[in-house]
């Protein structure tokens, strides 16, 4: 605490960095992250950073529904198992999202450096209501930043209904 009896805000974003990411074993996780810098993302990144969201999709983890916006994304997956039977844990299918559309953009900019802010927000889906509200969450987002008047115009998104890009 600070003379002043109040907790420094950095000592507290330190504890809060410092908490485990909470993953239960077959369950949906809504995961948003953001950039680094708060400039968009061209369309051409928006690209590269999609693709980079759908690449693991069926190997390490269950696809639902992803939007990739100018300045963040949003991600609903459920973490498959690796040949041992343990589900693969979100930091590492976040580290590996996050790390190759980082060298990616990067290439794609002529850049270096990090894009992503090291934090990202994770919430365990409860159940099947929940579970179509963060989709519905998702697929609105564009329209509700003004992007797009529908969700099917947006070509940053894609969910599972439907075969894939909707």
């Amino acid at each position: 605490m600070s003379m002043n009896g109040s907790t420094s805000l950095s000592h507290k974003y330190d504890y809060r960095r410092m908490l485990p990411h909470y993953q239960k074993a077959d369950r949906p996780v809504f995961i948003s992250f953001r950039k680094l810098s708060p400039d968009p993302f061209s369309e051409e990144a928006r690209d590269l950073v999609m693709k980079h969201c759908l690449h693991d999709d069926g190997r390490k983890y269950h696809l639902h529904a992803s939007v990739v916006m100018p300045e963040h994304v949003h991600l609903l997956l459920t973490a498959l198992r690796d040949s041992e039977g343990w589900p693969f844990a979100l930091p590492q299918i976040l580290k590996l999202i996050k790390g190759t559309s980082a060298r990616s953009v990067n290439r794609l900019l002529g850049v270096s450096g990090p894009v992503w802010q090291e934090e990202s927000f994770d919430h365990v889906i409860r159940g099947d209501v929940s579970l179509e509200e963060k989709i519905d969450y998702i697929r609105q987002n564009p329209v509700r930043r003004g992007l797009v008047s529908r969700p099917e115009e947006y070509r940053w998104l894609w969910c599972e209904s439907g075969g894939g890009s909707i």
